[in-house]
């Protein structure tokens, strides 16, 4: 889709996107959850959540973290380093609320809006957060990993297996 048709689908309203990506976990999750979003009306606040084109031309959905004169200091939920250079010019739209799995949530719930301060008002505990998370989650692939080889008997050790013995035939 071109830069011009996203414009005008998100001008009508209710417009519909998967973000792919770990930029914005734990809110929204790769390849499972989908957001609603809207067009802007004026000027955004802090803890919003717009839909921008990048300095490298990609399709982003970050939070605003602070609002200044010129533009906007934003950053992903699930990174700690900061953009500085988006300006009202790179907006495309606003998130209205996020589908996870089934059921909607709106930008406006409540169990939602304590997430977003919390995380957006406590910046400096995102970084230790986010890598114990990261480490947890890597752990935990690498023991289902692990596990799915010993239960099913397949893995390095049977390749390395194969491969001496099918040599001394």
């Amino acid at each position: 889709m071109t830069l011009d048709k996203i414009e005008n689908a998100i001008e009508r309203g209710n417009f519909v996107i998967h973000p792919h990506g770990v930029s914005m976990w734990p809110m929204i999750r790769n390849g499972v959850d989908s957001v609603v979003v809207n067009p802007v009306n004026g000027r955004l606040k802090k803890y919003d959540l717009p839909v921008y084109l990048d300095n490298r031309g990609r399709y982003v959905v970050h939070r605003i973290i602070d609002v200044t004169e010129k533009g906007y200091v934003i950053c992903g939920d699930g990174l700690y380093e900061i953009e500085y250079d988006i300006t009202d010019k790179n907006i495309l739209g606003i998130v209205t609320g996020f589908f996870r799995k089934e059921k909607y949530i709106d930008a406006h719930n409540k169990k939602y809006l304590r997430y977003v301060h919390f995380w957006v008002d406590n910046f400096y505990l995102r970084k230790p957060i986010i890598k114990i998370a990261r480490k947890i989650r890597r752990a935990k692939q690498l023991a289902n990993e692990y596990g799915y080889r010993i239960i099913h008997g397949k893995g390095k050790w049977e390749s390395v297996q194969k491969t001496t013995t099918d040599t001394k035939k």
